[in-house]
């Protein structure tokens, strides 16, 4: 039987001892940069080995009836699609050019406006293929079941603000306002949006991403709508880790069988349902063992480290739905980057 001063004390021994103990004995290990480049190269290579099928196939199966109005399409959906996620993907980075310079030739002979270009990004058809090329990858990696780990980043949607600078100002006063927006002031103009929020589910013994969502006010929107993205994919959940942000008891419920591991928060009590008080009943009993599981969290940092290093910090589109497919892409870019088997 454990009780609510059980859970804060644990939390006390936490920062003061346990967090020392266990960085003690798991030690970040050196990266093999030399592995690393051949394994990029390899996830490269296969990536665009895969995604001509890939695409055909998720583009095969939608069929849109058209009404007579407007001009006919220039491009079919396949190239839709394909000019998008290029779109997306390069100009990154120099290492990028040199392991792809074949990808152009997958758009030879396309002519099209930049204005053509930016409605991909508000294209019905192309979110519809964009979902299917996600399922079609999950099922090409053999994702089933899953232990995945979950969490939030933002992208910049100014070139003058970075995100890690204002992210806890933001999710503090988020906290205060009780997710809710001040109201402007008479005559005040609205503040325009410097990030977009996006949360992303993680496969951890495949690395691939389950579901994906944004969201231009906050974290847990962005969530809320990565959650209804997996609720549409054939995958079942085992375990899942989060971060104290999403530590509760509805949260914790939200995941029905599933085993959640979160940090609790500083005024945590055992109110809530039973799977939360089995839940802080083993953060308190078996603490060492509870973080080597939560602490796999790690994976989904170094997700969108990578994802920002490849496709960059920031996202260009201005609209909403816009920013959601931009943010789509670069999770599609992520899973396809890790079909290859390494």
């Amino acid at each position: 039987m454990i009780r609510d001063d059980d859970i804060r004390n644990k939390l006390k021994e936490l920062d003061e001892h346990i967090r020392k103990e266990y960085v003690g004995t798991h030690p970040q290990k050196d990266r093999d940069w030399r592995t690393y480049e051949q394994q990029f190269s390899k996830r490269i290579k296969e990536a665009m080995k895969s995604l001509d099928p890939l695409i055909h196939e998720a583009a095969s199966t939608i069929k849109m009836e058209k009404n007579g109005a407007g001009r006919p399409d220039v491009l079919t959906l396949e190239q839709k699609v394909k000019l998008l996620l290029i779109k997306q993907l390069v100009g990154e980075s120099n290492r990028m050019f040199a392991n792809m310079l074949d990808v152009f030739s997958m758009v030879s002979g396309i002519d099209v406006s930049y204005k053509t270009v930016e409605r991909l990004y508000s294209d019905e058809e192309v979110m519809m293929a964009l979902h299917n090329l996600h399922v079609l990858l999950l099922k090409r990696k053999g994702v089933e079941r899953s232990d995945a780990s979950g969490d939030g980043t933002g992208y910049s949607l100014t070139i003058s603000k970075h995100y890690q600078s204002i992210a806890q100002e933001l999710k503090d006063r988020a906290k205060e306002e009780h997710g809710l927006t001040s109201p402007t002031t008479s005559g005040e103009q609205p503040k325009k949006r410097a990030f977009a929020y996006s949360f992303r589910l993680m496969d951890l013994s495949t690395k691939m991403y389950l579901a994906f969502g944004s969201s231009l006010r906050s974290e847990k929107e962005a969530y809320d709508r990565a959650m209804r993205m997996f609720s549409r994919i054939d995958v079942t959940l085992d375990s899942v880790r989060l971060d104290r942000y999403y530590s509760s008891s509805s949260c914790v419920d939200s995941f029905g069988d599933a085993k959640v591991f979160v940090i609790p928060k500083s005024n945590a009590t055992l109110n809530g349902s039973w799977k939360w008080k089995d839940t802080m009943k083993e953060f308190v009993t078996n603490t060492i063992h509870y973080l080597e599981q939560y602490y796999r969290r790690e994976n989904s940092e170094s997700g969108f480290a990578a994802d920002k290093k490849m496709l960059g910090w920031g996202i260009a589109q201005r609209r909403e739905d816009r920013i959601d497919c931009a943010n789509v892409c670069t999770g599609l870019w992520h899973n396809l980057f890790n079909l290859a088997t390494l």
